[in-house]
């Protein structure tokens, strides 16, 4: 029997580890829940979770090179928040957030001193950028004819 990413089977735990359980399946396969996939919650050990022996029912979520990955808590209710299921809970932006829908209008013209005042601001600051590694390199250089 071929097992599909999806089908739902009944199995018992095998071992457990530090990170998941193994669950033996009908027809003596073997898969593998990792921690991740035992509970809606934050796992740190999987004994406060499963037993060896318990029967528990699992849900095929991949199969890899002939290995099974197997989830618990793809079956469970995912807990609800306020009386409203997780999946349905509406995240609505904060009132003093604007809106990404609303365009924002356009910056006005600058003038030709603004550009001016702006076109030599960098200059300056490409200027002393330069002589400040031309002067690093001349000092190093000094620096070591006088040895």
């Amino acid at each position: 029997m071929e097992l599909t990413v999806g089908e739902i089977l009944e199995g018992k735990v095998k071992s457990i580890t530090s990170f998941g359980a193994f669950i033996t399946l009908p027809e003596n396969k073997t898969g593998l829940v990792h921690i991740s996939e035992v509970a809606n919650t934050f796992v740190s050990d999987v004994h406060q979770h499963l037993t060896e022996g318990q029967d528990v029912k699992v849900m095929v979520i991949g199969t890899e090179a002939g290995k099974l990955n197997l989830s618990i808590k793809r079956l469970e209710v995912k807990p609800q928040k306020d009386g409203i299921p997780s999946r349905q809970i509406r995240r609505e932006a904060p009132a003093s957030r604007p809106s990404r829908t609303a365009p924002t209008p356009p910056p006005a013209p600058k003038t030709a001193d603004q550009l001016f005042e702006e076109k030599l601001k960098a200059f300056m600051t490409e200027s002393d950028s330069k002589i400040s590694s031309l002067r690093q390199y001349t000092d190093h250089r000094t620096k070591s004819r006088r040895r």
